[in-house]
């Protein structure tokens, strides 16, 4: 996903599409008021901060945004700090509160670095970070999540099924699509299959296919 001069209300559009796949996390940001809020942003860093300040009343007890510093109170003790930076040349970074998972108590922050964007998850139980390159979508059973990575230079293209615990998060299960998808987000059908939309090369046309996890396309990761 590249980093735009200025998000118009139609970019902001396509922004949710492809950062809100489904309304699966605890709290998410809707989807009117990601369109609301980023319309009129110079570039999708600050549309992290907007969602973020949205986002911060719900974990205001043990997230404080200090300017560049975004500062989050872990558990039994202890302090994460992401700094945000600037850079002449394109490459600075930046971290914001996108979404938080109470049952795991995890939060999910949307990182931006250079032109590149990306998820990152904060487990407060001991501080374990786990980047992502698409926001997780979290399976009904509230204990997995599934991400696409697949564009047509830059990406790992396939789409992984992780675990995530109080412990820690691990892969469990990765499938690589044909070599002709691009613009894939994830929507959980059930506890046990996902359907994949998709734009193929052949006909620039969305589709839409399920994947049981039981497949044998799928591959464990051990």
């Amino acid at each position: 996903m590249k980093r735009v001069a200025r998000l118009s209300a139609h970019a902001a559009c396509a922004l949710v599409t492809l950062l809100v796949p489904a309304l699966a996390l605890a709290a998410p940001i809707s989807r009117a008021d990601l369109v609301s809020l980023c319309a009129d942003t110079e570039d999708q860093a600050q549309c992290g901060r907007l969602v973020e300040a949205k986002q911060m009343r719900a974990v205001s007890r043990f997230v404080e945004r200090d300017g560049s510093d975004l500062r989050v109170q872990l558990v039994p003790y202890g302090l994460s700090v992401f700094r945000d930076t600037d850079s002449a040349l394109g490459g600075g970074t930046s971290y914001a509160v996108w979404d938080y998972l109470a049952d795991l108590d995890t939060l999910v922050l949307f990182t931006t670095r250079g032109e590149r964007t990306g998820f990152l998850l904060l487990q407060r139980k001991g501080g374990g970070e786990t980047p992502l390159p698409s926001e997780p979508v979290v399976a009904p059973d509230q204990r997995h999540f599934a991400t696409a990575d697949v564009c047509a230079q830059g990406c790992d293209n396939e789409v992984v099924v992780w675990r995530i615990a109080r412990d820690g998060v691990r892969k469990e299960a990765t499938w690589k699509p044909p070599g002709d998808w691009t613009d894939v987000t994830v929507a959980w059908r059930g506890a046990n299959a996902i359907a994949l939309d998709y734009v193929a090369a052949s006909d620039a046309q969305t589709h839409t296919v399920e994947r049981r996890l039981d497949d044998a396309s799928w591959v464990r990761v051990r």
